[in-house]
């Protein structure tokens, strides 16, 4: 397997000069993904726990469309646009990786796209 670019309408579309994730044999690195539902429409006015949820789900379909899943990821950077959202955000994302979590860097970041209170990215493997 040598590098290919993932794309799939599951998810929303990349909005700029970027891919939704793109690969390395059997390492899948994502683009980091917001609260946009695959239609575009925009979720930034709801709760860090909705945000996060849609967040999660556009990253399991990117991350399918790679030929993976949420239980083959190493690695998550989520971007938080007020780091006291933190706990909230936690709360959900247990449980999308219930079990073994992958290692995660959370940060505050000064403003993230279209006004949203997350971003989440991930590496993953193939199985």
């Amino acid at each position: 397997m040598g590098t290919e670019t993932i794309e799939t309408n599951d998810a929303p579309p990349a909005a700029g000069a970027y891919s939704q994730a793109t690969t390395d044999g059997d390492l899948v690195f994502t683009a980091g993904q917001i609260a946009l539902t695959p239609d575009g429409d925009s979720l930034s006015e709801e709760s860090i726990a909705v945000q996060t949820e849609r967040a999660l789900d556009n990253l399991a379909a990117v991350l399918a469309a790679a030929g993976t899943d949420l239980e083959h990821v190493l690695k998550t950077t989520v971007y938080l646009a007020d780091i006291d959202d933190f706990e909230a955000m936690n709360e959900v994302y247990a449980d999308y990786f219930d079990g073994e979590p992958p290692a995660r860097s959370a940060l505050q970041a000064g403003a993230l796209p279209l006004g949203m209170a997350v971003e989440i990215e991930a590496v993953a493997t193939r199985p």
